[in-house]
């Protein structure tokens, strides 16, 4: 049989931003993949970045019912997951919902 795939390169590009956006859309995922399970049921949106882009992440410190589209958000780092024996533990981000300033 012929292989008639054409190869793809892709060319990484970097992009600074600024970590705060507005959620785009999201979902509840009540039936998580395998490693996960623990943290069901959580919130995945897709955040649109003050930049332009949209990116998938995890929100976070949020039940489900308080998130809606629109909702200003900013990106934090929290732990995704722990590894191995030694119990390595992964970080990575999330955006939650831009807390209110404290006027001093």
């Amino acid at each position: 049989m012929l292989n008639t795939r054409k190869q793809v390169e892709l060319q990484p590009e970097r992009f600074d931003f600024s970590g705060k956006g507005e959620i785009y859309s999201f979902t509840v995922v009540q039936e998580p993949p395998a490693g996960f399970e623990d943290q069901s049921p959580y919130v995945l949106g897709l955040v649109k970045l003050d930049e332009g882009r949209l990116v998938t992440a995890q929100i976070t410190d949020i039940d489900e019912n308080g998130i809606a589209i629109g909702d200003r958000v900013e990106m934090v780092t929290r732990r995704l997951t722990a590894e191995g024996e030694r119990g390595v533990i992964i970080y990575g981000y999330k955006f939650r919902k831009v807390l209110p300033r404290e006027d001093s």
